[in-house]
């Protein structure tokens, strides 16, 4: 609402100060802004009064013929407005609210004018109070003092008025009424909470001089006389904030008609009345009637005085009480304390208040008053409230920071001041880090002075140095790193060692608030350097433990390892430090390994904090790394001439760990490599799955066959039962037959022995180089768990056996190495059956199935017996074998199976996969019997 009219109206203050859209409060007619100089940015409060709030409170009251008398009003309250900002500009005092910008006329009639920062009133202050003391009973306005902290929860405001503030504020206001008083001969003539601005350092700053004026002692001034017969008669058309407060008002104004500067002594003490009452307002309510005023100062039981409390609803202080307010209420100004003798009391005669008051006049003790404060100002810092502490000595002694004589000590009592502050996270980064940036790291005017301006910021370095921790854990990382960062690179280019040496043990602090590349690219390279050019062993040391710490070791197992003098090889502690701050394997390779390489002294301090680097070192980089880098090193260290036997020791059991930790990982390796070598010889030794060997006629297939049938022959392991996965259904109908292929040579096969015999060398080759040779087909049964044994199921004499008895082969069948051929080469061989006793009743029944199968998918489950390969083959017809032969498999593992309804596999004489020219098939079998 009135940035659109700042805009439009051209002026110093709106051109060159940025305002707030809304006031930050309103104090008696001025609406006050928050505002920021736009060139320097400094803060300041814009005090603003708008001439239409007097139009607004006249509008139903005036009149046709009054018009002219109320813009004479009007006009008057303008001109005293200006008067009051003028004189604001005139008074320089610290007591009096500062003026930055003069007062200006604005483009509706309206003042506007800027000064230093302020926070409230002390009206809006009590006000405040009042309400929040309202909020806990029935009726109160809770939801206006929630505030919502950081982590989202929402909490009850507590507004504090500390005595010691008030002590404070008081002394504060009294010295401004002396300086008026005394020195600029002038009577306020109208003290009241809304005169009183308290600023950010909260301090009490006396404004509202609309109504001063000189007294009639005959004291010279420019300002015009009070005409108390105008001002002590409330006017109803103008509003009550430009009127005379007639609650505040001395007797010496509505009783004597008398301006001296007494009067304001008592509105002093009236004022010092609401402060303790509840709610905190005058004991006396006069409502702007100069009437009731008389009535109420006239009656003792309604004036304030001792014996009445005051009128106060609240206890007040017994100093004030007894010795400040009974000479301060007195009817007779002859009665009353002057200025001066107030700020003498006995009230304001304690050790806080006279700390804040030398505090106050810093500036004009000499070098060793300022010392000797600054010594003893710990002892009291703890008697102080944290309100006092933040918003007054911490800013007083940072304004005082200048002096570089007095730096050390005054930052030592700043540190002390941070750690009894609850709002220390915002103090250090809006604070504290600017005020440090600037007195550290500002350039020096001029060459000569570097050295001198360097030694004397020493000391002070040095405390900001100790107190690390408590700026790491008040300081987000990014400011941190903006800020704080170059202080500790000032201390490590410092030729100073306690500067080093104290800037390299703020690393355990730093680390959790940094992150990994601030670490390896500002935190590492200084301290790195630092190693490799110091000639002091202490920094030596320091760095070495610094490079622990980096590797992601604990600060305090490397410091209170020592010279590690026991020669014991502790466990690894944990770490402090972030995770994600320690430096990666290729730096530590790379960069501190070399340094610890190119380290040329032996001393065994040095060499007993370097081997704590090496245990930190064999926990992050490779094994072959470490075999042909770090173990060398650390062989030269060990054999240094200067160490003792116990750290001897100690490099040998670190070495002996570190090598037992390579030789574990390498043949862990070597193992990898030799198991990954023989799986991969299995696998490519693993028989084709059987959809492929459908596929081709030779060649592998052949090498598969024979070894497959030497495996049954010999009666060696059996494969899983698992089978192939390239089976897939077992319904799968058997392919169709094919036209019979051309008879061929066939190797010998020798059968005679009822033991396992061996295929000769010269029958396998000759197997494998016949050209007509191919593969046979087997159909599996419903399970292939199992196969059950060749044993008689009928009687004897039974000429009518239908099947012969169940068979168990002695080796189960490869079936990833059948292959699906030709009906012409599935011939039924006998030259591995061995009947027993009546073969020709067995036989019979054999002739009797081959002749009546002419499908390959039967109701019943088969097992067929194949011919020899060849025509030519030397096997003969066997004569009256033993019954043991039945146990014998068959001569390869080409058989044909077929599903049968039960769980179990039976055998008997059956189709052939090509039934339809099983007639040629059969005629050869019968040959051969």
């Amino acid at each position: 609402m009135f940035s659109s009219a700042l805009k439009s109206f051209n002026s110093n203050i709106s051109s060159n100060y940025q305002i707030s859209p809304h006031p930050a409060f309103i104090s008696g007619p001025w609406k006050v802004f928050d505002g920021k100089k736009k060139n320097t940015g400094n803060a300041a409060s814009v005090f603003i009064f708008e001439k239409k709030t007097l139009d607004n409170r006249s509008g139903n009251l005036g009149s046709r013929s009054g018009g002219t008398a109320l813009k004479k009003a009007h006009e008057e309250v303008v001109d005293r407005l200006r008067r009051e900002a003028s004189s604001l500009a005139r008074l320089r005092h610290p007591s009096i609210l500062q003026i930055l910008e003069p007062v200006e006329d604005t483009r509706n009639g309206g003042l506007m004018f800027a000064t230093e920062p302020v926070t409230a009133s002390l009206a809006g202050l009590l006000q405040e109070k009042d309400d929040q003391e309202r909020a806990n009973g029935v009726g109160g306005r809770p939801s206006r003092f929630m505030v919502e902290d950081a982590d989202g929860t929402r909490r009850r405001r507590h507004i504090e008025v500390d005595e010691l503030e008030i002590q404070k504020g008081l002394l504060q206001v009294g010295k401004g009424l002396e300086f008026l008083h005394e020195s600029a001969g002038l009577v306020h003539g109208n003290l009241n909470p809304e005169a009183v601005f308290i600023n950010i350092k909260s301090d009490w700053k006396i404004s509202g001089l609309g109504f001063a004026s000189p007294a009639e002692s005959g004291s010279k001034s420019s300002l015009p006389p009070l005409a108390l017969s105008e001002v002590l008669y409330y006017d109803p058309r103008l509003p009550r904030s430009v009127q005379l407060d007639m609650d505040y008002t001395s007797p010496d104004f509505a009783i004597d008609s008398n301006v001296s500067p007494a009067a304001d002594l008592f509105s002093l003490g009236l004022i010092i009345v609401a402060l303790y009452n509840s709610p905190h307002m005058s004991p006396v309510q006069a409502n702007n009637n100069i009437s009731t005023y008389k009535k109420l100062l006239n009656s003792s039981s309604t004036i304030p005085s001792q014996s009445n409390r005051y009128l106060s609803s609240q206890p007040i202080p017994k100093d004030l009480a007894s010795q400040v307010l009974p000479r301060l209420i007195a009817r007779r100004p002859a009665h009353r304390l002057n200025a001066r003798e107030f700020q003498q009391s006995q009230y304001f005669d304690n050790v806080l208040i006279s700390t804040i008051r030398f505090l106050e006049s810093f500036p004009e003790k000499t070098p060793s008053e300022k010392s000797q404060f600054m010594r003893g100002l710990g002892r009291v810092l703890p008697d102080f409230p944290s309100s006092v502490l933040e918003r007054k000595v911490l800013v007083a002694l940072l304004e005082e920071s200048k002096d570089k004589e007095l730096l050390p000590l005054l930052l030592q009592n700043v540190f002390k001041i941070i750690k009894r502050l609850p709002s220390s996270r915002r103090v250090i980064p809006e604070k504290v880090l600017p005020k440090l940036k600037e007195i550290f790291m500002s350039s020096p005017a001029s060459k000569s002075t570097t050295q001198e301006r360097d030694n004397s910021k020493d000391a002070g370095l040095m405390v900001v140095l100790e107190n690390m921790s408590l700026i790491a854990e008040n300081c987000p990382g990014g400011e941190f790193k903006e800020d704080v960062l170059p202080l500790v690179h000032l201390g490590l280019e410092s030729p100073t060692h306690s500067l080093v040496d104290a800037s390299m043990r703020c690393l355990p602090m730093m680390l959790p608030i940094l992150d990994f590349s601030t670490v390896k690219d500002d935190i590492f390279p200084p301290i790195a350097a630092v190693f490799s050019r110091t000639s002091s062993l202490t920094i030596k040391v320091r760095g070495l433990e610094a490079f622990v710490i980096l590797c992601g070791g604990s600060a305090s197992g490397s410091t209170d390892s020592g010279d590690d003098l026991s020669g014991i090889i502790n466990e690894p502690r944990p770490t402090k430090s972030n995770a994600s701050s320690i430096l990666d394997k290729f730096t530590v390779q790379e960069k501190i390994v070399p340094l610890l390489k190119a380290m040329k002294t032996k001393e065994p301090a040095v060499m007993m904090a370097a081997l704590n680097v090496f245990r930190q070192i064999g926990q992050q980089v490779d094994t072959e790394f470490l075999a042909l880098e770090v173990l060398p090193i650390m062989w030269s260290f060990s054999l240094g001439p200067l160490l003792d036997v116990q750290q001897f020791t100690s490099f040998m059991d670190l070495m002996k760990s570190l090598s037992s930790k390579v030789e574990r990982e390498h043949t862990r390796k070597l193992q990898s490599l030799a198991s990954t070598s023989e799986a991969g010889k299995s696998r490519s030794g693993t028989s084709t799955p059987l959809g492929m060997l459908g596929a081709t006629h030779g060649g592998d297939g052949v090498e598969n066959t024979k070894s497959d049938f030497e495996r049954l022959v010999l009666g060696k392991e059996q494969p899983t039962k698992n089978g192939d996965d390239s089976w897939g259904d077992w319904n799968t109908s058997a392919a169709p037959p094919k036209a019979p292929a051309q008879p061929s040579n066939s190797p010998s096969f020798s059968w005679s022995s009822t033991t396992n015999a061996g295929l000769s060398a010269g029958s396998r080759s000759s197997v494998a180089g016949r050209p007509g040779y191919a593969s046979r087909s087997v159909t599996p049964d419903t399970s292939l768990s199992a196969f059950p044994s060749l044993a008689p199921t009928n009687p004897p004499h039974s000429a009518s056996a239908t099947s012969f008895p169940a068979l168990q082969p002695t080796s189960p069948l490869s079936w990833g190495t059948a292959r699906p051929t030709s009906s012409g080469t599935l011939q039924p061989s006998l030259s591995s059956l061995q009947p027993t006793n009546h073969t020709s009743n067995m036989r019979t029944a054999s002739l009797n199935q081959l002749s009546q199968t002419t499908q390959p998918n039967t109701s019943f489950s088969a097992f067929t017996i194949l011919p020899p390969p060849s025509a030519n083959s030397s096997l003969t017809q066997p004569k009256q074998p033993s019954l043991s032969a039945f146990n014998q498999p068959s001569s390869t593992p080409s058989q044909q199976w077929q599903p049968q309804s039960g769980s179990s596999f039976t055998t008997t004489p059956s189709t052939w996969n090509a039934g339809q020219q099983q007639k040629q098939g059969l005629d050869k079998y019968e040959s051969l019997l």
